[in-house]
């Protein structure tokens, strides 16, 4: 039996621009979460490199 979670509210990651929906952990601050993830936080002036094997 699979297990359906409700609808949930969906943001747009300003790093990666991928959806992400709420997590129980940001239920106090979901208004001032702005990334999907540490990663996308930490890299947030960083230009995303989806080029597989390129050469610097």
């Amino acid at each position: 039996m699979t297990h359906r979670k409700p609808h949930l509210p969906e943001k747009i990651c300003v790093a990666c621009q991928r959806p992400f929906v709420w997590r129980k952990k940001w239920a106090r601050d979901w208004e001032a979460v702005r990334y999907c993830s540490d990663r996308c936080r930490a890299g947030r002036g960083k230009t995303p490199s989806n080029a597989v094997g390129s050469t610097g």
